[in-house]
C-alpha cells in the first residue's frame, strides 16, 4: 500500500485540517524540517509561547514549541500507529550537527525523551556521522527517518544502519531537486527533462524493496512541483508505488484529494537504466550531482535553522 504523509506543520493546522485529513484516511503521517518550523513560528499562534519563554535561548524556545507540535501530531496519529498504518511524525535534529555523531545522538535522545511518544521518528541526515548515529539510536529502539538521501549508496548505508535495531524506519529520497538542477543542461542537449528525479527515486526504491524488510521502506520527499508546465501531482503520478510513502506539501495534497490513485509501475528497470546511460555522454556525472545536492540540502536546512533562531531572538 502507498502511504501519504503531509510535509507541513503549524499549530492551527494540527488542530484542524490535519485532524480531518487523518480521520478521513487521506494521510497517515507527518514530516517536518527546519524550513517548515521557521515558517510556522512566524504565525501569531506562537507569539504567546515565544513571549512566555523570553528568558530562554532561541534554540530552547524553538525546541519547546517543536516538541509541543510534534507531540500533538503524534497524538492525532496514535490510532493509525496502533493499527500498524504508519502513524509517525518526524522531527529533525539540529542540522548544524551534520558531522557530529555524538552531538546527533545526544540531541536525538533528548528530543525523544521530551516528546515521549512511541510514534515519533527522528530525522538524521544520511552521511558518515549520520549512519553511526542511526545505528546507535536504532539499537536504543528509536524510529529513524534517514533524510537528505540522493544516491543509492546513501540509501543502502542508511538501511544497514537502521536495520541494526528492531525499529521502524524510512529512507527519505529527495526527488524534485534533481530536475530543478539538471533541466537546463538536459534541455540544451535535447534530452528529456523532469525525469532524473523520479527515475533515480524508483532506482533506489527497487534497492530498498529488494531487501524485503517489514520495518524499513522508501519515502519520497521533495515532491513539490516548481515548474509551471507540470501538474501539481506530477511526482505522485510517477511514484505511487506499493509499500512506499509519499510525503507531500499541502498544494499537492489538494491536487490529489478527489482523485482515485492506483499503484503501478510506469517504468521498468531497463527503461531507467537506458535513460541514465545517456547522461554520461551528456557530461552529467551523477556521483557529482549526488554530492552537490546533498551539500546544497545541508546548507539550505542550516540556513533555515539559523534564520529561525535569529527571528526568535528579534
Amino acid at each position: 500500500m502507498t502511504s501519504i504523509w503531509v510535509d507541513y506543520l503549524d499549530r492551527e493546522f494540527l488542530d484542524n485540517e490535519f485532524k480531518d485529513m487523518v480521520e478521513s484516511g487521506m494521510v497517515n503521517g507527518l514530516t517536518s524540517n527546519p524550513a517548515i518550523f521557521a515558517n510556522a513560528l512566524k504565525k501569531d499562534v506562537y507569539k504567546e509561547d515565544v513571549a512566555r519563554l523570553k528568558d530562554k535561548t532561541p534554540k530552547e524556545i524553538y525546541e519547546e514549541n517543536a516538541v509541543k507540535d510534534i507531540q500533538k501530531a503524534c497524538d492525532v496519529l496514535k490510532e493509525n500507529y496502533e493499527k500498524g498504518n504508519d502513524g509517525f511524525a518526524s522531527i529533525e535534529v539540529d542540522p548544524r550537527l551534520i558531522n557530529d555523531t555524538k552531538g546527533t545522538i545526544d540531541e536525538a535522545l533528548r528530543l525523544y525523551d521530551k516528546i515521549e511518544r512511541e510514534n515519533v521518528m527522528i530525522k538524521i541526515p544520511a552521511n558518515e556521522a549520520g549512519y553511526k548515529a542511526m545505528e546507535e539510536l536504532a539499537k536504543k529502539g528509536i524510529n529513524i527517518n534517514a533524510t537528505l538521501v540522493f544516491s543509492p549508496n546513501q540509501a543502502l548505508r542508511a538501511f544497514e544502519a537502521i536495520d541494526k535495531g528492531n525499529v521502524k524506519g524510512v529512507i527519505s529520497i529527495f526527488v524534485s531537486r534533481f530536475d530543478r538542477k539538471l533541466n537546463p543542461q538536459l534541455g540544451m542537449q535535447n534530452l528529456a527533462k523532469d525525469r532524473v528525479g523520479f527515475f533515480n527515486a524508483i532506482k533506489i526504491y527497487n534497492l530498498i524493496e529488494d531487501e524485503k524488510s517489514e520495518n524499513i521502506k522508501a519515502l519520497f520527499a521533495s515532491t513539490g512541483v516548481k515548474q509551471d508546465y507540470l501538474p501539481k501531482d506530477y511526482y505522485v503520478q510517477n511514484l505511487y508505488l506499493p509499500n512506499s510513502v509519499l510525503t507531500l506539501p499541502l498544494d499537492v495534497i489538494e491536487a490529489i484529494k478527489d482523485k482515485e490513485l492506483e499503484e503501478s509501475f510506469h517504468f521498468q528497470t531497463k527503461h531507467i537504466d537506458a535513460f541514465f546511460s545517456f547522461l554520461t555522454p551528456a557530461r552529467i556525472n551523477m556521483q557529482k550531482v549526488y554530492q552537490e545536492l546533498f551539500e546544497e540540502g545541508v546548507k539550505a536546512f542550516e540556513k533555515a535553522f539559523n534564520d529561525m533562531l535569529l527571528s526568535i531572538k528579534e
